[in-house]
């Protein structure tokens, strides 16, 4: 499908304030997926009770929610440039803009990678939960390949609207 059909597919309300396509919603879904440490680290920080429980009872290897975060930080420097996209934003949002998808799919392959290792060396997971993580992980990036409203996400950057 041409970028002119998709857009015409598109509503008033699929467009930003800037005129360009909304992020997809998967999108949401995956950093979502791939910051999961840091939201089990949040959870843990507010529980008044015992602040390293959840943690623990989640991630029994420490090696693990290390390796998890560092996995996450891919995604929470995306969260960075996504809430700095904007017209005045600096060169360097623009350029990491354009480099999303990519960074988003090292992050899901690190993330399954320490996945991978936290079921051969630290025998931590079932072979079921591995496949799982696995089946997430190719959707995840498939979704990244395919979705044409992620690649005209991309493609767009937000622009002044001059005033009529």
């Amino acid at each position: 499908m041409t970028d002119s059909r998709y857009y015409a597919q598109l509503s008033p309300k699929d467009f930003d304030s800037f005129d360009c396509v909304k992020l997809a919603p998967g999108i949401y879904l995956i950093l979502l997926f791939v910051l999961r440490a840091y939201i089990i680290w949040l959870l843990s920080v507010t529980n008044m009770r015992d602040h390293v429980a959840t943690i623990q009872w989640l991630y029994p290897e420490r090696a693990l929610f290390y390796l998890n975060l560092v996995s996450g930080a891919i995604a929470l420097f995306i969260v960075l440039v996504l809430s700095l996209r904007r017209p005045d934003a600096k060169p360097w949002v623009r350029n990491c803009w354009q480099q999303c998808k990519i960074l988003l799919i090292v992050a899901l392959a690190f993330d399954l990678l320490v996945a991978t290792l936290g079921y051969f060396i630290w025998h931590l997971q079932s072979i079921t939960w591995l496949f799982g993580h696995g089946v997430i992980v190719l959707l995840a990036v498939s979704y990244i390949l395919r979705s044409k409203r992620f690649t005209i996400n991309i493609a767009e950057f937000p622009a002044t609207i001059p005033e009529k």
